[in-house]
């Protein structure tokens, strides 16, 4: 083996990948003193050298009371019980000082646990242990959108998919109670407090019955108000109006002050929230992980299974690929990715004297096209009003004028609703720094921005006299809905399923809000995240259930995923991947309209890695034909740009009776000596004659190009030294590399040697022991750069890791 270095800067969190990796390379002195362990699976990235008191996850081998349910086998909660106190009894055994905190049993077999961090191997030896998890930070999905660029007319996200199509026709989530397992809810509110019983939920940060957000001053973070937010989307009836007005909400406080929160908590939110007889659950929350075997994951897919529909954000760590992040890997629960809603483009030029002109002039945002385009006619005068303070207005007449004004000091859409309060017909906003600042949809008034230097020539035209201003505003485009940037990606690793299953509206997303001011406590704010997006799907899949009471959860799913509209990327003018949009932007009437539901929404037929000749993979759906008829169903299946080597075989045409349901069967032969190794996507088109039912479908000829490998680790036990890396694939040929740690330039330094070399490695973890030599010398104590060398399928990776030696 050859591996050569390359000079790379180091990242100075513990156990976290660097910033860039190496090129192959060097040296291959391998060590004589490795010895590989087997023990039950390690997730995650730990600090194995710490010695700092940290909580885990343990899963048990032991059955949950869902799981063995659906597995039909027997289990009762004494006998869970009893299994988990043996594996606590040893574990203490091991450990002395270890204290268990939460214990799981409905949704999830386990319970979370306090220890030294370096003391966390000695759980994977006890009979029993199935898992470890990291209890990682879970953070709200939201990105607070700017105080200046906050506007509280933009709430068209409900109806854009349908809302009061589906309230017309009778459902309003009357009946249905749903889950909101965020960072709690301000249940005052007064949009929301007729969705509250007397029972609330839960608070899992404080363990009381009162799960409120967190108010300000407490000396453990910040105040929230992201639950509120994701609350209203669902459920508000006030002043706004969310999906399913008229739903029953029950809040969770998952996540504390500072909007964070950790896995046993989450955990512990999922299980309860099933256990309090929830219909549909909310997640707003993620880390980023993309793991679909992670504690989150895992109870998610099982209370899918117990018959509650689980609803999660995606992730905001868009736009590439393989960004999703748990619990939006999960198997089973709905995953939502974020769109903006559609907006016009125009263009504008503004004319004060002959010969000055003003070249950054856009259009900022406007109440209606018509009152923009109302600009056009004439000439208008041009008055000053400073920042745009209702004070400013004082004293002049802006009667049919438009307003100049300064950015700076408060909100756009605040400076626009003064200059119409005080009578202007349109307004002109320049910056008071250079560039360019952000476009505002639906502002008070017309409103133009500019930039600074703009401003300046403006303020100099009215100071030589010159008063009057006109505008020539042009249509440019309309942009329809769009993919999100900050919307994560899949594919999902070890699955390779498609995430997000469904998108839905996320963009500058307006919902209530605690103030936090005890003179105006009930509040509304615009944000925007997957955590907006998702609520969207929650409340559809309130009014889903209330039109069907009897569906399914993966019924619910499919509605919402086979009646999903294709999002059109402007850039391209073609559809969005489906792993950026999933089956699409939902649409509820439609979906509670559905007269054939296509199970499972979306297929990935996996990965095709001979390297010659044909592999054939199988797989099914179902076919639920609602309506009052007989329906005759074909199927075609189409692969973008139609490459040769993918053939697909299934029947030409099925006829099912109303009411029945009926499995289709349908092959996939690859030839991978016809195709270039990568990633494929197509659809599967169901038709019934009169309509068609497009399900996406993925899959990859070659390894896919996940990372191969996404952390190591070194943690010193009584006479040797733990050593491992996490592989999504695991490895054909995987070997650690040391060297020395220039601190002083946070690089790479000069290489020690080659402690460990392995064949054919199985996914996800590989663990050997160290001796703490080198070619038959002990490493002196220290901190130092330990290099993984991965290859798999074809693919090489180098990646390096600062690790101290102790």
């Amino acid at each position: 083996m050859h591996r050569k270095k390359s000079k790379l800067l180091i990242s100075f969190l513990a156990i976290v990948l660097l910033l860039s990796t190496f090129s192959m390379g060097a040296f291959a002195n391998t060590s004589q003193n490795a010895t590989e362990l087997r023990t039950a699976e390690l997730f995650g990235e730990i600090d194995l050298a710490s010695s700092a008191r940290t909580t885990f996850i343990v899963e048990l081998e032991a059955e949950s009371m869902v799981e063995a349910k659906q597995k039909g086998k027997s289990q009762s909660k004494a006998k869970l019980a009893s299994e988990r106190g043996k594996v606590v009894a040893d574990l203490q055994n091991k450990v002395k000082n270890a204290k268990v905190n939460r214990e799981y049993d409905h949704v999830f077999s386990g319970f979370s646990v306090e220890l030294p961090a370096n003391k966390v191997t000695e759980v994977l030896t006890i009979p029993g242990v199935k898992a470890v998890y990291p209890n990682v930070e879970y953070t709200v999905d939201a990105l607070e959108v700017d105080p200046e660029v906050f506007n509280p007319n933009m709430l068209e996200s409900a109806p854009f998919i349908g809302s009061d199509q589906a309230w017309d026709a009778g459902f309003t989530g009357d009946g249905v109670t749903v889950a909101v397992i965020d960072t709690g809810t301000d249940y005052t509110h007064p949009d929301l407090a007729h969705a509250f019983g007397d029972y609330k939920g839960w608070d899992f940060v404080d363990n009381d019955h009162d799960p409120q957000e967190t108010p300000p001053g407490d000396p453990r973070g910040g105040s929230t108000n992201h639950g509120t937010h994701v609350a209203g989307t669902v459920a508000a009836n006030g002043a706004i109006k969310g999906v399913a007005p008229d739903a029953t909400l029950l809040a969770y406080r998952v996540l504390g002050p500072g909007g964070s929160g950790s896995t046993e908590n989450v955990v512990a939110g999922i299980e309860r929230a099933v256990q309090d007889g929830a219909d549909v659950m909310n997640l707003s929350l993620g880390n980023s992980l993309n793991n679909p075997d992670w504690a989150t994951s895992i109870a998610l897919d099982w209370a899918m299974a117990e018959g509650v529909v689980a609803v999660t954000s995606n992730g905001n760590s868009g736009p590439n690929n393989w960004t999703v992040g748990s619990p939006g890997t999960s198997r089973d629960a709905i995953s939502v990715g974020a769109t903006r809603l559609p907006y016009n483009v125009y263009t504008s030029e503004i004319s004060t004297s002959e010969g000055i002109e003003y070249p950054s002039a856009k259009v900022m945002g406007f109440p209606s096209d018509d009152e923009l385009l109302k600009l056009n006619e004439g000439e208008f005068e041009l008055v000053y009003a400073g920042l745009g303070a209702a004070a400013d207005f004082e004293g002049k007449d802006f009667t049919g004028k438009i307003a100049l004004i300064s950015r700076g000091e408060f909100a756009f859409v605040d400076k626009a609703t003064n200059a119409k309060n005080a009578g202007a017909v349109g307004a002109i906003i320049f910056n008071n720094v250079a560039g360019e600042h952000a476009d505002v949809p639906g502002m008070a008034v017309p409103t133009i921005k500019t930039t600074l230097d703009d401003g300046q020539r403006l303020l100099a035209e009215l100071e030589a006299g010159n008063h009057t201003v006109s505008f020539d505003i042009v249509f440019d485009k309309e942009v329809g809905e769009t993919m999100a940037d900050f919307s994560s990606r899949g594919p999902v690793t070890f699955t390779w399923m498609i995430k997000p299953d469904v998108s839905a509206p996320g963009v500058n997303i307006t919902s209530t809000i605690p103030t936090h001011n005890p003179d105006d406590p009930h509040g509304y704010g615009a944000f925007q995240g997957t955590s907006m997006s998702a609520p969207h799907v929650a409340g559809a899949a309130a009014l889903i259930l209330e039109a069907h009471p009897t569906w399914g959860v993966d019924h619910v799913k499919a509605a919402l995923m086979n009646t999903a509209e294709d999002v059109i990327d402007p850039a391209t003018g073609k559809v969005y991947p489906h792993n950026s949009q999933g089956a699409g932007s939902i649409r509820v009437l439609d979906a509670i309209q559905s007269d054939t539901l296509v199970t499972s929404g979306s297929h990935s037929f996996g990965k095709f890695v001979k390297d010659t000749g044909n592999q054939v993979e199988r797989q099914s759906f179902t076919i639920k034909n609602l309506s009052d008829e007989s329906k005759h169903y074909s199927f075609d299946v189409e692969f973008a740009g139609n490459p040769e080597g993918i053939k697909v075989m299934t029947s030409n045409n099925l006829k099912i009776q109303n009411g029945n349901t009926q499995q289709v069967n349908f092959n996939v032969l690859v030839n991978t000596a016809k195709l270039d190794p990568g990633y494929y996507e197509g659809t599967i088109k169901v038709n019934d004659g009169s309509s068609t039912i497009d399900v996406p479908t993925i899959l990859f000829v070659g390894e896919p190009d996940y990372p191969r490998v996404t952390g190591a680790f070194l943690g010193k036990e009584d006479d040797h030294y733990d050593v491992g890396s996490y592989l999504p694939g695991g490895a054909e040929v995987l070997a650690y590399d040391m060297y020395e740690f220039d601190a002083v330039n946070g690089a790479i330094g000069a290489p020690i040697g080659t402690i460990g070399e392995f064949a054919n490695v199985p996914a996800p973890i590989h663990e050997f022991t160290w001796n703490g030599q080198v070619n038959g010398e002990v490493l002196p104590n220290g901190d130092y750069v330990l290099a993984v060398y991965v290859k798999q399928a074809g693919v090489e990776e180098y990646k390096a890791y600062l690790i101290t030696k102790e």
